[in-house]
Formats: structure tokens, sequence, C-alpha cells
């Protein structure tokens, strides 16, 4: 058996399968956000060990027999999170999380430093580790001056399951300090936010092995045996490791809270000013590109929010034939947007609105919005260098085929839909456990789900969402010169 463990922001997901990658059971622990601050997000990291001893529990409740033959251990995890440790290895403060927006300041002095964007071959958001650390520089000299070490959360379980400091090359790749081509540590980057090697992990590939399971915590769990536990993956590298995702040019479109589209690459192809992610993969040798829209099924939230119908009732009323786009187009940018514009100020609007502009006008003009934000996306991956035919589709917002139909026509592509099944995070944390155990080919475990049915572009609608995709292009510059 081999287990996979996902640190999630909102909980902690834990997932047994066997040698031949079924699913046995899962079971979650719960985690909340502190937001003492306006712009702050921050977490307690002993929460994250009390959530994942409760989905473990909930997992030997039911499971006993198969968790006591575990062998292999992946982790998956929130990326960028600042966990700050002292020479004892204890917590000096809460963990500044992922969507902490106080170091903007930071970010833009370190992203005006050339070095930055040349070695990591991204921007640097205010979301990353490194400016996260120069604020504390700045505002908590005192915890500065004690800082031993620097781990992402996921990195912290890792620390309290095995005793080691290890992290992995796709979570590492989304600190600001990381030379992504050369995966390894920057002692020049780490030089100019104050802090060197010594203070960094040690790191591995995610398929490699990273420490063994403490045996006390084996006993508690009722695990016979010695336990390998892998180096994992970030959260979406650890997503794309459980949908298959994994070789050249495949790739996959989620439509969660916020939006990514992400593709896998052979080779490290850089290209910061789209807003492009390109970071290191879980697998050996092999990165990855993503872009990211801050709300897809956010929007329809928001428009459910404001016309007190449910969004499945919202995208029922439309129907699931596509129509062609009225006249009416929604940017989807109500927080911001990070790719292709890397911009925190900008927010969204309906243009083109007119007497007929009806309740599904407006949830028509909602979708094709995130759709045309998502061939943004498209479009900045393709200047920087890859090309993908077709995309699957995942995230609550694949439940609507209509949606589906827009994205396919936007894209110019098929969507894929994965047949039944649970193949996010903690099952491709699953099966880097299963690999840094075995020593199995990567690529052989990393398969597909088999596909459930396909959504082809609607070619008679073509020319239609060209155009509106046109117009869609032509008003971000519009309405950035009233919003800055």
């Amino acid at each position: 058996m081999y287990l996979g463990l996902d640190l999630g922001t909102s909980g902690v997901k834990a997932m047994l399968i066997d040698g031949d990658q079924k699913i046995i059971g899962s079971a979650n622990g719960s985690l909340d956000v502190s937001r003492p601050h306006s712009g702050w997000s921050e977490q307690e990291p002993s929460h994250w060990i009390r959530a994942t001893e409760e989905a473990v529990a909930g997992l030997k409740a039911k499971h006993s027999k198969e968790l006591a033959v575990v062998k292999g251990i992946g982790l998956s995890g929130q990326m960028h999170g600042a966990t700050l440790l002292d020479a004892d290895d204890k917590v000096l403060r809460p963990c500044i999380l992922w969507n902490d927006t106080r170091s903007y300041v930071e970010a833009a002095a370190l992203d005006s430093d050339p070095r930055f964007r040349k070695l990591t071959g991204n921007i640097v958001f205010p979301g990353f580790t490194a400016p996260k650390l120069a604020w504390v520089a700045k505002h908590e000299p005192a915890i500065f001056a004690k800082v031993a070490k620097v781990l992402l959360p996921k990195d912290y379980l890792r620390l309290w399951l095995t005793g080691e400091h290890i992290s992995e090359m796709s979570d590492s790749a989304g600190t600001s300090w990381l030379d992504t081509g050369k995966r390894a540590w920057s002692s020049e980057l780490l030089a100019a936010t104050g802090l060197d090697e010594k203070q960094m992990p040690h790191l591995i590939e995610g398929t490699e092995q990273g420490g063994k399971l403490r045996g006390e915590l084996a006993g508690q769990w009722g695990i016979t045996g010695s336990v390998v536990v892998a180096g994992g993956a970030g959260d979406n590298a650890a997503s794309a490791c459980g949908m298959g995702t994994v070789s050249d040019g495949a790739a996959f479109v989620s439509l969660g809270t916020s939006g990514v589209l992400f593709a896998a690459n052979a080779a490290y192809l850089p290209k910061p000013e789209s807003a492009v992610h390109a970071f290191c993969h879980a697998l050996p040798n092999t990165w990855h590109q993503m872009g990211v829209i801050l709300s897809a099924t956010d929007a329809l939230n928001w428009h459910s929010s404001v016309t007190g119908k449910s969004a499945a009732d919202l995208t029922t009323e439309l129907g699931e034939t596509l129509k062609a786009p009225s006249g009416v187009t929604f940017l989807p940018y109500l927080s911001g947007e990070r790719t292709p514009h890397n911009d925190a100020v900008i927010r969204g609007a309906f243009i083109g609105l007119e007497h007929e502009s009806s309740r599904v006008v407006l949830t028509q003009a909602v979708l094709e919005g995130v759709s045309f934000a998502i061939r943004d996306n498209l479009e900045a991956l393709r200047s920087a260098g890859t090309d993908i035919s077709r995309v699957t589709a995942i995230g609550g917002g694949s439940r609507s085929r209509y949606w589906l139909a827009s994205i396919a026509t936007a894209l110019g592509m098929p969507v894929d839909l994965p047949a039944d099944g649970d193949f996010g995070a903690a099952f491709g944390a699953a099966r880097l456990g299963l690999i840094a155990a075995t020593g199995a080919d990567p690529v052989a475990v990393c398969t597909p789900p088999k596909t459930a049915g396909t959504i082809e572009p609607v070619t008679a609608l073509s020319g239609a969402y060209e155009d509106a995709y046109k117009r869609y292009r032509a008003l971000y510059p519009a309405i950035k010169s009233l919003q800055h």
C-alpha cells in the first residue's frame, strides 16, 4: 500500500492506494486560515500536524489492515508558504501563506533586480516565498535573525514525519530562490534576501526517497516495517502526476475557484514577461508551464450571489447548445489577474449591456469571459514555446457541458473529460510514494485516466468566437487606464 498526503489550504487529505493504483480509501482533516490584517493569510504549522493526524486516523478507522502494510508515502502541498524555524526546529511565527499579499513592495523590489527573472524564469510575485522573507527582515528583524531553516508547508510535514530537512524541485521552483534550469538553489538570489544555502533544505527530485517514516509515528499508525517518504510535489505538479500530465505537450485545464492551464515540458522554457509560471515538474528532467487566472468558478459564484440563483440553475438556463456571443463581454478580473497581465489592481466589468440583456445573456457572458481568459493563457504559453493540441478538463466547473463547449471553441481544440475518479494531488502524491518505494518507471506509473468523452469545438461559431475574443482583448488596456 502507498499513502498520499496533500496539505491544502482548507485541509489535509490522506489517500491510500494499492500496488495497482486502485484507491482503497481517503479521509480528511480540516484547517482554518487566520487573517489578522488586510492582505494577510497565515496558518500555524502545528495545525497541519493535527489535521494530518486526523486524516490518518480517519483512514485507520476503516482501513487499518491496509494502512499496516504501507511501504511508501508521497507528499503534496500548497506552495510558496514561508515556514520559519530556529536552530532547534522550533517554529518562529505563523506560516505566511501563498495567498498573503503583504510583501507586494518587497516583491516589486526583488523583481526589479534582473537576476531573479533570469535565474528563476518567473516574475517575483508577492505570493512567492523570497519576498516574504524580505518582509520579515524589514518588519520582524528579531525573528529574521533567528531563522535557521526556511521550509515550504509540505516539507515541514516531512520534518515531522522523518526528522529531515528536505525539499524537491517543483515546490522549490515557487520560492524565487531556485535556479530553475539547473534545478539547484541560487546562492546569488539567496544572498539578495540576506540568506544562504545552509538555511535551505537539501534538494532531491519528487520521485526520489526523502527520508524514512519515524518509528514512533509508524507505531502510532499501526504500520509495520520500513516506510520511504518520497520527495513529493507542489500541489499543481502533484495533480499533474495524478492526471498523467507528465509527457511533453500533455495539458489540463482546471476550472476551480481559480483557473489553471497546465502543460508538461521536456525542456525548460521560461518567458517571465508573459506571467506564465515556468517551474520544475515532480519528475526528473521535466518542467512545466502554467497560466493562472484568479477567478474561474469564482466568477460564476459571484454572478450567482448577485442574481440569487445557484450556479447550477444559471448554467441549466443556458441549455447545452453553445450560442454565438451576444455582444455583452465580461472581464473576470474580480480580484485582479495573474496571467498574462500580472495586475493586482485591475477589476472586472460587463461591457455592451442593453435593455435586452437578460440574466441568461449575462450568465453566457460570464462563462465566455472565463473561456477567453483561458485563451489568454494559451496564447501566453504559445509565446513561451509550448504548443498543445488538446486538454483534459478537471475541477467543479467541468460539470457544465456548455462551459466546456465554450472553452473548446475559444481554444480551438478538443476538451477531454476523464472517467469518474479522484485524480487530484493526493492521488499524485500516492503515485510518487509508490515510485520512490519501488523504483518503478515514473512515466509508466503516472498514466492518464481513461477518457469518458470529448467536447469538440463548435466550428460553426469559430468566427463569432474569434471576433468576441478580439473585443475581449481590446478591453483590458481600455479599462486599465481608468483603474490605475
